[in-house]
């Protein structure tokens, strides 16, 4: 379905599709990101409000495609187009990590990183409203741990300035009272990764969900696993498209949670399009919390100028990009 984009959202895994980093190769010409909220532009359909999962890289555009199975109403009065975004991708994937991946039970301690982050932020949240032990949540500053607290985490540390596996684990373990913890939630990879599974009890599950530090962890021995009854698991959210009912499930509890004032997803700050390589290196940097978004388009269901053609990814036939685009490629360098 071709859409006429209003807001674009941006995740941690455009930052590696910009660098081609990501678990799956990039090619050029590409435009990030994965996820918009826009109106349906032709068809039975046409002029719907909608939010929208592409199967590739494209959402940094005025109009972008998607599988008609990854399209999803949303009311004209309902979620805003922050809120419908911070569900999509960030909200469905701290869904998974807590109950497909980590099989996550009432009354266990959990650790989440970057918890004031877009996905770290509901999944703190998703974890007291399931009934978690304890909740320990980590991030960099005092202001982004206050607000963790206040999201329902039982303590917040920052492990900046941690440097080695051992400091992470005393820090772990001592905000639990000095006890292993059952459950984390890890996406910074490195010695956060090392040190948060030495973090663990025996049966404990650490879900990976990202290497936002691009340095790789201490390969794990399998006799280790063995010796200490841990699990290792990693998570792609692409795969749980391929449960029954793709994400309709997660997408339905979650918006169902916004809507009784039960979950309240962080939003951040919001870019025009041709600042996307901001937005990035605000991500990166640590600047921002909760869930970033592209600001595309004033109005995505006024009638369009159809002199100009755009495209979510500029194809090979020689149609041109509209400036926006060009400017959001620009704005890449020779990463894209």
């Amino acid at each position: 379905m071709l859409i006429d984009v209003h807001s674009a959202g941006v995740n941690y895994a455009d930052t590696h599709q910009a660098e081609n980093s990501y678990l799956s190769q990039q090619q050029l010409p590409l435009i990030p990101g994965g996820e918009v909220v826009g109106r349906i532009r032709d068809g039975d359909r046409a002029g719907q409000r909608v939010l929208a999962l592409l199967s590739g890289p494209g959402g940094y555009a005025e109009r972008a495609v998607a599988d008609e199975s990854l399209v999803y109403p949303l009311d004209e009065d309902g979620l805003t187009d922050a809120q419908a975004l911070a569900l999509l991708v960030q909200g469905t994937s701290a869904w998974h990590l807590l109950r497909t991946s980590t099989h996550f039970a009432p009354g266990e301690t959990v650790v989440v990183h970057a918890a004031a982050g877009g996905v770290g932020n509901i999944a703190v949240q998703l974890a007291r409203a399931w009934g978690a032990g304890r909740i320990i949540g980590t991030a960099s500053g005092a202001e982004k741990c206050a607000l963790v607290e206040s999201l329902g985490a039982d303590v917040a540390i920052d492990i900046s300035s941690t440097v080695d596996a051992a400091q992470v684990k005393d820090a772990l373990r001592a905000a639990n009272g000095g006890r292993p913890v059952d459950v984390i939630l890890e996406m910074t990879g490195g010695h956060v990764f090392d040190g948060s599974f030495d973090a663990l009890r025996p049966l404990g599950r650490l879900a990976v969900f990202g290497m936002a530090s691009r340095v790789p962890p201490t390969p794990v021995p399998i006799g280790k696993l063995m010796a200490t009854s841990r699990a290792v698991i990693g998570f792609w959210l692409v795969h749980a498209l391929s449960l029954p009912g793709g994400l309709g499930a997660p997408l339905e509890e979650l918006t169902s949670m916004v809507r009784a004032g039960r979950l309240k997803p962080v939003i951040g700050s919001s870019y025009p399009l041709a600042e996307a390589a901001k937005a990035h290196e605000d991500l990166r940097s640590r600047k921002t919390i909760g869930k970033l978004i592209l600001n595309v388009s004033s109005d995505a269901g006024a009638p369009a100028d159809d002199s100009v053609p755009t495209w979510a990814v500029v194809p090979e036939d020689g149609n041109p990009p509209t400036a926006a685009q060009l400017a959001a490629v620009e704005s890449f360098g020779s990463a894209s």
